[in-house]
């Protein structure tokens, strides 16, 4: 936690690094950090929003020099998609005013919101779910589903760093992770922050459906990663990697499986088996409650076996 502690701390101007560190969080809990100027700095603790001082423009000015170290031009690749990742693997978003060029995203200026998410690893977490997802020591293809702040991504990425080394329901094989947004991985100066295991190979800040066909053909992954799917030519790729005989594992945004059956590319999808296991998290008594653990068929494995 102090190692956490000091590479959120560092990146923050003066005067909202003295508010942060006077509150005293643990940091093993802290979510977000939020910075809007002429709003109070908003922070995330425990699943609740604490309002502290306001934030002013120079506020921002210090907390983007300190992390992009003087240089926002040397970010520029990264900025375009609105985040920069930073040491540890902690994302900071920006939002300000965007600049085109020939219809394209080519940088933000004048930034005015940030917003510090902090990365947490939670080695350990994907451990009830592996009966579950696994057939003769093979993991099945399988759709984590949870709304924002549910953790979500926290259990894919404990998924892979197991199906990755291997433990007792799984043999270790080669994962290919597209990590689009650098939030599985956390990759800082091009190397992962975060332990996705020892046969995983990761492509970083890669557009998720030109990442699984990359990997496909340059890398032979046995799965394929991907966080937060929902685009049709996403769709499209995982179909692809499933007629290669990859295993999938992919996360979207939705509460219940009655409702990923109403969005039109989930619908078919789950209405072709496509996916073998549909791991459903929610967060009403504690981040990354399983709510139920469904097979292709739409039975609630993880209900009856409790029973």
């Amino acid at each position: 936690m102090k190692e956490q502690k000091r590479q959120i701390l560092q990146v923050l101007g003066k005067k909202i690094q003295c508010e942060v560190e006077k509150e005293q969080f643990d940091f093993s809990c802290l979510q977000e950090i939020r910075l809007r100027i002429g709003k109070p700095l908003t922070v995330l603790y425990k699943g609740r929003e604490k309002l502290l001082t306001t934030v002013e423009q120079e506020d921002i000015r210090e907390t983007l020099e300190y992390i992009s170290d003087y240089s926002l031009y040397a970010y520029e690749d990264e900025m375009r998609q609105g985040f920069i990742t930073i040491e540890g693997g902690h994302r900071v978003g920006m939002a300000g005013k965007v600049v085109l060029e020939e219809g394209k995203i080519k940088n933000l200026k004048y930034i005015s919101s940030i917003n510090i998410r902090i990365a947490h690893e939670v080695q350990g977490c994907a451990d009830e779910i592996f009966q579950y997802i696994t057939k003769e020591r093979q993991i099945c293809h399988t759709l984590i589903i949870s709304p924002p702040r549910c953790g979500k991504t926290t259990l894919l990425r404990d998924m892979i760093r197991q199906i990755s080394d291997g433990n007792k329901w799984v043999k270790g094989v080669p994962v290919g992770v597209v990590d689009e947004r650098s939030e599985l991985g956390g990759c800082y100066m091009g190397i992962a922050q975060n332990d996705l295991g020892i046969r995983t190979d990761i492509l970083d800040c890669c557009p998720k459906a030109d990442g699984m066909l990359m990997l496909i053909r340059s890398m032979s992954p046995q799965v394929i990663a991907v966080d937060e799917i929902g685009e049709r030519e996403e769709i499209c790729a995982i179909e692809y990697a499933l007629h290669c005989g990859c295993k999938m594992l992919a996360t979207a945004h939705g509460v219940s499986m009655e409702e990923m059956k109403r969005k039109p590319f989930f619908e078919q999808m789950i209405r072709e088996k496509r996916f073998e296991r549909y791991v459903v998290l929610g967060n009403e008594h504690h981040i990354g409650e399983i709510l139920g653990i469904y097979d292709e068929n739409g039975n609630n494995i993880f209900e009856n076996i409790l029973l």
